[in-house]
């Protein structure tokens, strides 16, 4: 097996299709089904199976694809960091919960390099796959958060996945709301307010309560909407004067004129919580340089915030 072959299939999962995937590599589709045969034949399994649709990875695949992954991202790093620059781009991807603060540092980031040579992906998915994504070297970066209603699940997730989480900012829970909603002119939101408006939340599939996005998520509310994207919760919210419960850092140009937070109040029987928000990296990785770029670049973000929605210990 050599690094030419992980490369080979790595690109065929990641495009689904051998012929966008020669193309991507900048060589003849029968020099990389024959790659790819060679490879299956020398390791006894079947990586990929050909469809009229495209090729779909099989069970065995998958296990050897995740194998992979991480050795080669390592060895492309250390490449890049010695060789002369060739044609093909270098990658560098963030995995991300929804946060503002994210794709600010990510804007700012990349607008430093030519994009012409390199390979970047900003990917606002699920907690699950942040994780994933990042434990797998897809994304060098993971964005999320912990608190103490998921901290032992979450810490339990980041030691299988073999990720390590670094702590960036605490804020207490926000309420966010359309600049119109009937409750957007009060100082602070209690639950019992709350109970008439449905409160949105990214859906994160069956059974991941401790994943959500959203803090607060272990309280029972009457009215919700799953959704699975920044676009469609921004719609709902203002339309149908629904709600979010998030850590109250936002950014007008990339949240949406006309949305605000309004803290959180909590009572004795809804207490309020702490978001504790940071990143995740693979453990003994070495980072990229353009990561602690990106890293630099989210410290920069965090200090023009609001300072009124951190937490002080």
């Amino acid at each position: 097996m050599t690094i030419q072959q992980m490369l080979y299939a790595l690109t065929i999962e990641e495009y689904g299709s051998m012929n966008k995937a020669a193309e991507k590599l900048y060589i003849v589709q029968p020099t990389l089904t024959s790659a790819i045969q060679e490879l299956e034949n020398e390791i006894g399994i079947t990586i990929f199976m050909r469809t009229n649709k495209g090729v779909i990875v099989t069970p065995e695949g998958a296990e050897f694809l995740d194998d992979i992954r991480g050795f080669y991202r390592q060895y492309d790093i250390v490449m890049q960091k010695y060789k002369d620059e060739g044609s093909y781009k270098r990658k560098f991807g963030v995995s991300t919960q929804h946060y503002t603060f994210a794709v600010r540092a990510f804007v700012d980031m990349a607008k430093e390099y030519d994009m012409n040579q390199f390979d970047f992906a900003l990917r606002e998915t699920t907690t699950q796959n942040i994780i994933k994504d990042v434990s797998t070297l897809k994304s060098e970066i993971g964005i999320l958060y912990i608190s103490e209603h998921n901290k032992k699940a979450m810490n339990k997730l980041f030691n299988e996945h073999a990720v390590e989480f670094h702590s960036l900012i605490k804020c207490r829970a926000f309420v966010y709301l359309w600049h119109e909603h009937p409750l957007a002119k009060q100082d602070s939101i209690g639950f019992e307010d709350l109970k008439n408006y449905p409160c949105l939340y990214f859906e994160q599939g069956e059974n991941s309560e401790f994943l959500a996005e959203e803090i607060l998520s272990e309280n029972i509310y009457p009215q919700t909407i799953r959704v699975t994207d920044r676009s469609t919760m921004l719609n709902l919210v203002k339309a149908m004067n629904g709600y979010t419960l998030c850590s109250g850092i936002i950014w007008g140009d990339y949240n949406g004129d006309g949305y605000i937070v309004v803290p959180y109040r909590e009572d004795e029987e809804n207490p309020n919580s702490i978001m504790e928000i940071g990143y995740i990296t693979k453990k003994n990785a070495v980072m990229s340089k353009i990561g602690m770029q990106y890293l630099e670049e989210i410290d920069a973000a965090l200090a023009q915030i609001d300072k009124s929605v951190i937490y002080e210990e």
